[in-house]
């Protein structure tokens, strides 16, 4: 949104949250959402539209409009506009009333995988748009798809997002989900995709390299005996709904890092979609150099980009050497290439082709 704000553009925020059993929980997210789109300056920018009963369907008239009335968002579609659909979360025949509709992408493997087995948007949208950068590499082994795929890079607002000073402690972090069910095919079988599998080969890094510290944000109980076994190996755990709980939060809490360390869904490894995260983006644009695995992004992305890529725990071990050595040029690369490539205005300029 602020992208399109410094394009100029007319744009709102349309953001469909289905209703549960407990109103009152209902009523606390809406007001937390209105709180945080009013601190970036964004009232009067959104229409939040809440749906009562949940249904995959979206038929607006029998949802309740906030923000915008469902006259105002009625005379929006009657001129000119364009949907920025984000990994299909505006369904028909809602979704058929917008003129323009772009499909953007923002998980390649599980959704090119699943649209090969059912309906998820591509029979609706006019554009189809992925951060899967590899795409349309000859090495990239995503499900074969009749759509024409084009790319874009994750959005990192470079203006909301400066370059912070060297942190006070030498810490390497990351924010994520530990244990994670999402499900593809590869081979016959669907293996675990969570971040505990791909963390594995890395977990001795703590004992290796002293001089630095490991934190992991991720969704790891208090009594959850996983907790335990990463403190034993060296590794700080900490809670992401604490330290990332606003996007404030979140933006205070990747500046106090020196640097990002992660390993990546396995699929996107084998598969070379060239998939980067927009954390990844906002680690970048705060200065901080990241650590991770290689997906295929490397070629699109400039030589001094502020990337560490690693195959396994010795090159992770001469990463974080290399970030602990020479911070502040790696840090100055990270912010660059946030600003040449992950910047949100530019890459929106592009998908909207002006």
């Amino acid at each position: 949104m602020l992208g399109l704000q410094r394009l100029k553009l007319d744009a709102i925020w349309l953001e469909v949250l289905p209703a549960t059993d407990d109103p009152d929980a209902d009523q606390a997210k809406i007001i937390n959402f209105q709180r945080q789109l009013r601190i970036h300056g964004l009232s009067g920018r959104y229409c939040l539209l809440y749906q009562k009963p949940p249904a995959t369907e979206h038929q607006l008239e029998t949802m309740r409009c906030i923000g915008m009335s469902k006259r105002t968002l009625l005379d929006r579609l009657a001129g000119p506009n364009t949907l920025l659909n984000l990994s299909y979360s505006i369904h028909p025949p809602f979704l058929l009333q917008f003129e323009r509709r772009i499909f953007c992408d923002l998980d390649p493997s599980e959704i090119f995988y699943w649209m090969t087995k059912m309906e998820l948007g591509q029979s609706h949208h006019d554009e189809f748009w992925t951060i899967g950068l590899n795409a349309n590499g000859s090495d990239c082994r995503l499900p074969k798809s009749s759509l024409r795929w084009k790319t874009f890079y994750p959005l990192a607002d470079t203006r909301l997002l400066q370059s912070q000073p060297l942190p006070s402690a030498a810490k390497f972090t990351t924010i994520g989900q530990w244990y994670w069910s999402g499900a593809v095919e590869v081979a016959g079988e669907f293996p675990d995709l969570s971040k505990r599998v791909r963390f594995e080969p890395y977990l001795g890094l703590p004992g290796r390299m002293p001089r630095a510290q490991f934190e992991l944000a991720m969704n790891i109980g208090l009594d959850d005996p996983e907790r335990e076994r990463l403190q034993q190996l060296g590794w700080h755990v900490v809670d992401p709904h604490r330290v990332a709980r606003t996007p404030a939060a979140y933006r205070r809490y990747i500046a106090r890092a020196l640097a990002e360390f992660t390993a990546i869904k396995g699929v996107d490894v084998a598969w070379r979609t060239g998939w980067v995260s927009d954390r990844a983006a906002a680690f970048l644009a705060l200065g901080r150099p990241v650590i991770t695995e290689d997906t295929g992004a490397t070629r699109y992305l400039p030589r001094e980009n502020g990337f560490r890529f690693i195959r396994n725990v010795d090159e992770a071990e001469m990463a974080v050497k290399d970030v602990l050595r020479d911070w502040p040029r790696l840090s100055r690369q990270a912010r660059a290439c946030a600003v040449e490539v992950f910047d949100s205005k530019k890459n929106l300029r592009r998908i909207l082709g002006i």
